[in-house]
């Protein structure tokens, strides 16, 4: 069924496409009986599946990646196909436009995309209001980044009032330092901007009456290196985790057409293109830290994809561009699978 979805979303622009799907599914899950249909199709409930993090109970390890819900305005109607946890933003303090239209792209052959969007969003005061709102039952990440004018030697100060502003009203916190589409974001991933940023950050936290776990999303292109240095940095920092890996700047390896993607131009690179990459990443990481806790995503598009990332060391994972091309099945399949491995 959702391939016919699909074939009518594939001719609209993607962001559009994206704005359509959601608005109708909000519009759908209202309806009365409807979300409970969802359920019955999308859920996949059992003991097994469960997972324990950083002192969060997870239902399922599969959840939905920051960037699809920036705004925090598809909670109630994204709960009922069966995540374990959705993760809302980039969050910015102020709301801000983004970069021009258009800046998603799809590239078919490769089940991948671009985007460039460039942390559009209406800031963390209309997203309260949303979350004032949210499911219950629902597990909530808060994605944060900083203002495009903020300049990087102010970014602290961003990071911090958004922090402040969602304390209440998420579960758990990510710091996006390693979005490829906010003018010189990827240079805050540096050692030094890197453990002030993470450090005042857990200072905070530890000022809080009861504190919130704090994961670093990282980039897919850094070098050993540079994952040594972050190892470093969250030893030091004792954040709680880490999210490898964001979109890609690569092309390597892409069949399609080198002159549609070099029309497309900058942008993030998300979906099959990645696979390899993050789960190199991930396996990295964990051969280096068998304790830290890691959530994987990129190029997760069903049960083998999935149980690759947790095979590496993944403890959860999330889901984005194969949501895209897969629907809402996906997030069944995969928990299927898994739950058929462990009995």
């Amino acid at each position: 069924m959702y391939s016919l979805i699909k074939s009518f979303l594939f001719l609209m622009p993607a962001e559009r496409a994206h704005h359509v799907t959601t608005r109708l599914l909000n519009t759908l899950s209202k309806i009365p009986g409807v979300s409970s249909i969802l359920r019955a199709m999308f859920h996949r409930n059992h003991a097994l599946l469960e997972r324990e993090l950083f002192g969060l109970k997870f239902p399922n390890p599969v959840g939905l990646a920051a960037g699809f819900d920036k705004n925090a305005e598809h909670l109630h109607a994204m709960q009922h196909l069966g995540f374990g946890f959705i993760e809302i933003g980039t969050i910015t303090p102020k709301g801000q436009p983004g970069n021009p239209k258009p800046r998603l792209f799809r590239l078919k052959k490769d089940n991948a995309l671009i985007n460039r969007m460039g942390f559009n969003n209406e800031g963390t005061e209309a997203t309260i209001k949303r979350l004032k709102n949210r499911p219950k039952n629902l597990i909530v990440g808060g994605n944060i980044g900083k203002n495009k004018v903020t300049p990087n030697e102010e970014a602290v100060s961003d990071y911090l009032n958004s922090f402040d502003a969602l304390f209440a009203y998420v579960d758990y916190f990510v710091v996006n330092v390693s979005s490829p589409n906010t003018p010189d974001l990827r240079q805050l991933q540096d050692k030094e901007p890197l453990m002030e940023l993470l450090g005042s950050l857990q200072k905070r936290n530890s000022e809080k009456q009861a504190q919130k776990p704090i994961l670093l999303k990282i980039a897919p292109d850094l070098t050993n290196t540079q994952l040594d240095d972050i190892l470093h940095i969250i030893s030091e920092t004792k954040i709680d985790g880490v999210i490898a890996c964001n979109t890609t700047i690569s092309r390597e390896g892409l069949i399609t057409e080198f002159s549609k993607v070099k029309a497309i131009g900058a942008g993030g690179l998300s979906g099959q293109p990645v696979r390899a990459k993050s789960t190199e990443v991930i396996r990295y990481l964990r051969d280096k830290n068998k304790e830290l806790p890691i959530i994987g995503v990129g190029g997760i598009d069903g049960p083998e994809s999935a149980k690759e990332k947790i095979l590496a060391g993944a403890n959860l994972i999330q889901i984005y561009t194969g949501f895209v091309y897969q629907g809402p099945a996906l997030i069944r399949r995969i928990n299927q699978s898994i739950l058929k491995d462990i009995k």
